[in-house]
């Protein structure tokens, strides 16, 4: 059975980039914004690992972290957060906040791909 991946940028181009070219190794769902991936979570669905934006409308990816991190259900789902921010303080900033990885946009999907084989390897 292929693992779930729960992909949750508000850019339409960066979900459909993840999904093809993730597709192949996972069963991918997407949602536009945190508010929309932490509902789905909420229905009670479980995704392997989480790769979310920071920056959305509505529920933002710190938000979101929280969200996720509070629940006794969902705290231990790895989850890699993608950012536009190059900068130190703010990865930091979110891998307290609960986040495993943090990766700059652009990015190459070929190394998000390799760092969610890694996280899910330590699962």
């Amino acid at each position: 059975m292929k693992k779930k991946i729960l992909v949750i940028d508000d850019e339409k181009t960066i979900r459909v980039l993840l999904e093809n070219y993730l597709q192949k190794e996972y069963e991918v769902i997407t949602k536009s914004d945190g508010e929309e991936g932490l509902n789905w979570l909420q229905e009670g669905n479980f995704p392997d690992l989480i790769v979310s934006d920071i920056q959305m409308p509505n529920l933002d990816g710190y938000e979101f972290i929280k969200n996720v991190r509070a629940s006794g259900y969902f705290k231990d789902i790895p989850m890699i957060m993608l950012s536009g921010i190059e900068s130190s303080a703010e990865k930091v900033k979110t891998l307290k906040m609960g986040a495993n990885d943090y990766m700059v946009k652009p990015f190459n999907p070929e190394e998000l791909a390799v760092r969610i084989e890694l996280h899910l390897a330590r699962k």
